[in-house]
């Protein structure tokens, strides 16, 4: 029963926006369609292409390298590749917008090389455009092809390397003809999540200049106070991100990976010799210096240049500190709903159980704006029924008790993160023997006495790494803490963006240095789990 309330709890969002969007006026979805839609589809449509593409290109060929060739530097490469994880994507535009501004330091550098005084005299095109926002958001997405593909080229059976030898097929062609074929589908899973994370920004779509779905909604909302027309903006993309998911799950349902029954060993790697090797180092190190090394550097840079001139301010201290408590207690809620689901799903394997445990990771194939926009409608319609029985009963107006008290944010972060908690606790569960369970209950245990003493002490490095994956996740979370935070309430995402927007990049760079620096720590912890697993 606690499962089946927490799956609701996901669900409810989606049927408020799917209401509202049935609530809007006569004439309203038509004129979406033929003035709205269009543009903002088109531009969504050519941002998720290029940026599947550039992903799956550099995700698969950097894994591809350091796991068939040996070079120098390659065991450092290995989980230096991961390291643009660690940069949301609204701070990687508002890093090289700064960088390439026209006054910038890099183009202010061209100029005095060439001879130039003035961006009058020369500038180079702007980084406000279509082919600017494909080339940032695929240099700091492409881990999430990286890392699936990568783990399956290692999986991937000696032998059959062997075999393709002895069949006469060169290095290259194992790429083309059984290393690529084999690794579909984990370069499918890894585009697609790419894909939603593209679907999902905000800030460095509205930095750039596209005029993506997200934006549509959120400035159809925001800018013109139309909660009907963003929501019926909303259900589209929603759509969009059913379509995603079913054509994902279509293009490999033809795909089976097995191994033989003996014990597989991982390929061996070819040492490169001459300028290839070097040609392979740089290859692996270009997206790291670009995705990570230089913004880091860039925002270390100007954060301490703006701490010797102003120090930290008292409100840059209070925007961590609502940072830290709301991504706290919001990772506790989300760890205690993931654990409740993930161990009724241990304990209940039937079929309907599937189905709550499927439907309570609902919310993170959602975009944060559509997850958002339909927390905003249900708790808005709760605070009101709340406000007009207090007046009647009371003869006092509460206000607005979820929205202004910051639960809505937090029911949002619940369902968006559900999935993460579930997903690694769950892993964490299936590594403990069924046989432990019947001693228990044997030995005179309950269901709650056995998770208290066996299940959870068992499974505590996944616990611990799920809460970590989570907090970090609610700290870099943008567009549903743009729609649902209270009035007067910033947090280091929000402060960052409205610095940006506002084009005083200076004030920003310290409050995204700190999300940077805090958004490493899963990364360690993917490539010491990488580590151990290779």
């Amino acid at each position: 029963m606690a499962s089946l309330l927490i799956a609701a709890l996901v669900l409810v969002p989606v049927l408020a926006l799917a209401w509202q969007a049935v609530q809007g006026s006569e004439g309203l979805w038509s004129h979406l369609a033929r003035h709205v839609l269009p543009h903002a589809l088109g531009q969504t449509v050519i941002l998720m292409a290029g940026v599947g593409f550039l992903t799956a290109t550099i995700g698969t060929g950097v894994a591809w390298l350091v796991t068939a060739y040996d070079f120098p530097g390659r065991r450092s490469l290995e989980w230096a590749l991961l390291l643009p994880l660690a940069v949301p994507t609204y701070i990687i535009a508002y890093v090289y917008l700064d960088m390439l501004h026209p006054l910038g330091p890099f183009q202010s550098a061209v100029r005095a090389v060439l001879g130039f005084e003035s961006p009058r005299e020369f500038r180079l095109p702007d980084i406000r455009s279509m082919t600017g926002a494909i080339l940032l958001l695929g240099l700091v997405l492409y881990p999430y092809v990286y890392l699936p593909v990568r783990a399956m080229f290692m999986t991937q059976a000696a032998n059959l390397v062997e075999v393709a030898h002895t069949l006469g097929t060169t290095r290259r062609q194992i790429l083309w003809r059984v290393a690529l074929p084999l690794a579909r589908p984990a370069i499918a899973v890894g585009t697609s999540l790419a894909l939603m994370e593209t679907l999902n920004d905000i800030g460095a779509s509205e930095f750039l200049g596209v005029r993506s779905l997200t934006i549509s909604v959120y400035t159809t909302w925001v800018t013109r106070s139309d909660l009907a027309g963003a929501a019926q903006i909303a259900l589209a993309m929603l759509l969009l991100v059913v379509a995603l998911v079913s054509l994902e799950r279509w293009a490999r349902r033809k795909q089976r990976y097995s191994v033989t029954a003996q014990r597989a060993r991982s390929m061996a790697r070819q040492p490169l010799k001459g300028a290839a090797r070097w040609m392979a180092f740089c290859i692996c190190l270009l997206p790291v210096v670009l995705g990570f090394i230089l913004p880091a550097v860039h925002l270390a840079t100007e954060a301490w240049e703006r701490f010797q001139f102003a120090g930290l301010s008292a409100r840059l201290l209070a925007e961590a500190r609502n940072t830290f408590v709301l991504s706290a207690l919001a990772t506790a809620a989300v760890l205690a709903c993931g654990l409740v689901v993930a161990y009724a799903a241990r304990l209940f394997p039937q079929r309907g159980m599937q189905v709550v445990h499927r439907v309570a990771s609902l919310g993170y194939a959602m975009p944060g704006t559509i997850l958002a926009l339909g927390v905003l409608i249900a708790a808005g319609g709760l605070d009101r029924w709340i406000g007009h029985v207090a007046r009647d009963m009371l003869g006092v107006d509460p206000g607005l008790l979820l929205i202004g008290s910051g639960l809505a944010l937090g029911y949002a972060y619940l369902a968006r993160f559900l999935a993460i908690s579930i997903g690694s606790v769950e892993a964490g569960l299936t590594r403990i023997p069924r046989s432990y369970d019947h001693s228990a209950r044997t030995l005179g245990h309950g269901i709650g006495s056995t998770l208290r003493h066996i299940h959870l002490p068992l499974s505590r490095a996944a616990v611990a790494a799920a809460g970590l994956l989570v907090f970090v996740d609610c700290m870099k979370e943008l567009s549903a803490t743009l729609l649902l935070r209270p009035l007067n309430f910033e947090t280091l995402a929000t402060h960052l963006y409205g610095e940006a927007a506002r084009g005083t990049y200076e004030e920003a760079a310290v409050a995204a240095l700190a999300i940077v620096v805090v958004g490493i720590l899963p990364v360690i912890l993917l490539a010491r789990v990488g580590r151990s697993n290779g």
